[in-house]
């Protein structure tokens, strides 16, 4: 783990809040010139804990709000498997969120897509090109009622 001072933690919560923000006002709001202040982004970069900086999309005025939790279960605990699994998924757009549990499922999912037919479309495309799912489970996102990206640092 990375030992972070207070400027670092100052720097990483304002990039969270607004990664256009221009160098020359990071480095007034830590109370540090250009220089000193790029070096530090810099090594925060280096050191793998700046990834990237990126811009936030509206879901609803793109039209794909419709969000579903997919858990997954599965008999086949290869690497073959897995592998394939990983591979197939990673590769679906609507697929925002991808981890591997512990617990009563093995895998789940965070799905973004326009309603409830194009979630059925990837369902049966995911089932189409993974064998041994034993269970696919699927809930639906109503309303979201708390949603961030930012890491609390």
């Amino acid at each position: 783990m990375a030992v972070l001072d207070s400027v670092d933690r100052t720097l990483l919560r304002l990039l969270q809040d607004d990664a256009t923000m221009p160098l020359a006002e990071l480095a007034e709001a830590v109370n540090l010139t250009t220089t000193p202040c790029w070096k530090r982004l810099k090594r925060l970069e280096e050191d793998g804990i700046l990834r990237q900086r990126v811009a936030l999309l509206d879901p609803v005025k793109l039209g794909i709000s419709f969000t579903a939790f997919v858990q997954i279960k599965t008999s086949n605990h290869s690497q073959d498997w897995f592998n394939h699994f990983v591979s197939t998924v990673t590769e679906f757009p609507e697929v925002m969120e991808f981890y591997r549990m512990a617990g009563e499922y093995d895998y789940m999912m965070k799905v973004q897509v326009a309603d409830m037919k194009a979630f059925d479309n990837l369902y049966k495309k995911l089932v189409a090109s993974v064998s041994d799912l034993t269970n696919v489970t699927s809930t639906f996102a109503m309303e979201p009622l708390k949603y961030t990206t930012a890491l609390p640092v």
